[in-house]
């Protein structure tokens, strides 16, 4: 076999028997490290040592790779003041856990017709979660929805500028009454309900 030292010294071709005796005049464990080699490899170490290491490094890699998870909110275009503070609560508790988060616009009926409120909606938000996040995947359209992706900058990272978790003080985009009126009159005239549908994946959350 080849016998390598525990300083990483090659000792050259040994017999085993004289391996053996080797590392146990060093008080040290004889390791085959590579059985399929040609000749075999064997290393002398302190093998409980060794396995503490090895446990020690499988620890840290899977402290650093953190597993991803996306959550998803959903609004409506013509979502409330109060529905929109409760998402947004939800939204920057999502990132301040280090999810990504998911935000899907909901178009209905003649909604299609004004995808400008949706856009709107989805700017307000990345800008005020802006201290917490940055907007991974710009917002696109998606058949009847409209999607954006925000990835958290730091779990636990400073509150956003915006007022969204200030007691519902702060107007959702849509309070631009100029472009609701001209959209509403376009809509169809069956009432649309406000949604108030948190994440599936965070039902009872709340």
């Amino acid at each position: 076999m080849l016998l390598i030292a525990e300083d990483g010294e090659q000792l050259g071709v040994t017999p085993l028997p004289e391996a053996l005796t080797i590392a146990r005049e060093r008080e040290l464990d004889l390791v085959e490290v590579a059985p399929n080699a040609n000749p075999p490899v064997c290393r002398i170490m302190d093998f409980k040592r060794h396995e503490y290491e090895e446990q020690q490094r499988r620890k840290e890699s899977r402290r650093k790779s953190t597993q991803v998870v996306i959550k998803e909110m959903k609004f409506r275009p013509k979502i409330d003041i109060h529905d929109y503070t409760t998402k947004m609560r939800h939204v920057e508790r999502f990132l301040g856990e280090g999810n990504k988060v998911k935000l899907t616009i909901m178009f209905r009926g003649r909604e299609m017709a004004h995808p400008e409120l949706g856009l709107r909606i989805l700017e307000r938000i990345a800008d005020e979660v802006s201290g917490i996040a940055i907007v991974e995947s710009a917002p696109r359209q998606d058949g009847r929805n409209m999607t954006m992706v925000l990835h958290p900058t730091a779990k636990g990272g400073r509150k956003p500028k915006g007022g969204s978790t200030g007691g519902g003080k702060s107007a959702p985009p849509t309070a631009d009454r100029g472009a609701l009126t001209e959209a509403a009159a376009d809509a169809s005239p069956e009432p649309v309900a406000a949604t108030t549908e948190v994440a599936s994946s965070e039902e009872g959350a709340a």
